[in-house]
């Protein structure tokens, strides 16, 4: 009796659940802007783990910060007082609108806070009907149940039952459709200010304003996710104080652990009165070890020094991008964003040009409405970010003889 057709190929078995298109790269290590495979190639980063590592590869202080309590306490549980978790929460809270934070794991985690905070505070004065949370198309806050159905993504909703109910996803920017939205079963309004994967669009300063107003007209709760576009990114520690519209409740991620894991969601001591003791936890949110390593970031990303720095690689890639935009029109339709979060809306392909200027030694990442996104460590130097337009541009040159082929 014959056995069934082999399917042994040449190819490695990997046993990692296959959820992810991953480029066919492999990194051992990694210095300021900079990373090398372990075929022994050198890139320059402009993902930096998809707005994480705010300041570059290895930073110094950052890893003397882990290994220093690394060698004293990892992990207690917040059944006990964390020192390292209060100060990083005093830091959070004495730079931003909040009164109080509270520590996760992930921006995910965050974001579910935010959700349960935000309909908690409403149930705790008797308006248990407000449960809705208004969020905008291209939205990204996370992969748990709840964050996908508040993204309102399609592609992230399908097969996995039945949507959950009091989630209304809006056209982005649209005002006249957001005033007809809101109602007395409205929770809250929840935005990035700046869209990540949504494709790097900027709500105006008018827009969120406006959007202050109509939360406090109707009582609703303003959150802000500035999990990606927070931490230093757009030139101030937050994005939303280029605009001086302050939220309710702000989730923070990515780079507040600079590459270790670090979440946080912030609030002011109103829109979290209903989360009283008991109503919500963490086992490892907080812990000695990622405290210790946030309270080092928080400090290096807020210096004047380093704001300064993006600002000055803020100017120096918009000049740039837009002359380089000037000779590829053929490639690159807009120029989107705002700092270091950096959108190029392309006519070829995104996944292609990715690919081009991967071929240059050049690491881009991904976004919607066809965008590529440049995210570079908040420390880059204009003399490296020359070196990303040198590389940029020969993706560019790339693209446009890949599109003159017959």
């Amino acid at each position: 009796m014959s056995g069934p057709a082999s399917t042994h190929t040449n190819a490695p078995v990997s046993h990692v659940m296959g959820v992810y298109s991953r480029a066919t790269l492999a990194f051992e290590r990694g210095e300021g802007v900079r990373l090398y495979s372990t075929d022994g190639d050198e890139y320059l980063d402009c993902v930096a783990g998809i707005a994480v590592n705010g300041l570059g590869h290895a930073h110094p202080k950052l890893v003397k910060a882990l290994k220093d309590q690394a060698e004293k306490l990892w992990h207690v549980s917040n059944i006990y007082r964390i020192p390292e978790q209060e100060a990083l929460a005093t830091r959070l809270c004495e730079t931003t609108f909040a009164d109080v934070a509270f520590f996760t794991n992930s921006g995910t985690e965050a974001v579910e806070l935010a959700l349960k905070a935000a309909r908690k505070y409403h149930a705790v004065r008797g308006a248990l009907e407000r449960i809705d949370i208004i969020t905008f198309e291209g939205a990204f806050h996370g992969r748990s149940y709840a964050a996908v159905n508040a993204g309102g993504n399609p592609a992230y909703l399908e097969g996995f039952g039945p949507r959950l109910p009091g989630y209304i996803n809006l056209p982005f920017g649209d005002m006249d459709a957001l005033r007809a939205a809101v109602g007395p079963t409205t929770a809250a309004i929840m935005l990035e200010p700046v869209q990540g994967e949504g494709g790097a669009r900027v709500f105006s300063d008018q827009d969120m304003q406006a959007i202050r107003d109509l939360c406090d007209r109707v009582g609703a709760l303003l959150i802000f996710d500035e999990i990606q576009c927070g931490m230093g990114r757009t030139g101030k520690l937050f994005a939303y104080e280029w605009s001086g519209v302050e939220p309710d409740i702000m989730t923070v991620a990515k780079a507040l652990g600079g590459g270790f894991p670090v979440g946080a969601c912030l609030a002011t001591d109103k829109a979290a009165s209903g989360m009283t003791f008991g109503t919500h936890g963490s086992t490892y949110g907080g812990n000695p070890l990622a405290m210790a390593v946030g309270l080092a970031a928080f400090d290096e990303v807020a210096k004047t020094e380093t704001m300064d720095n993006v600002r000055t690689l803020t100017g120096y890639f918009g000049q740039q991008l837009s002359g380089l935009r000037d000779r590829y029109p053929d490639v690159i339709s807009e120029i989107r964003g705002k700092g270091l979060l950096i959108g190029l809306k392309l006519i070829p392909n995104n996944r292609d040009f990715m690919t081009y200027a991967r071929d240059q030694k050049l690491l881009i990442a991904g976004g919607g409405e066809n965008c590529v996104r440049l995210l570079p460590a908040l420390i880059m130097s204009v003399d490296e970010g020359r070196e990303v337009m040198v590389r940029l541009e020969a993706a560019c040159r790339a693209a446009r003889a890949a599109a003159a082929k017959p």
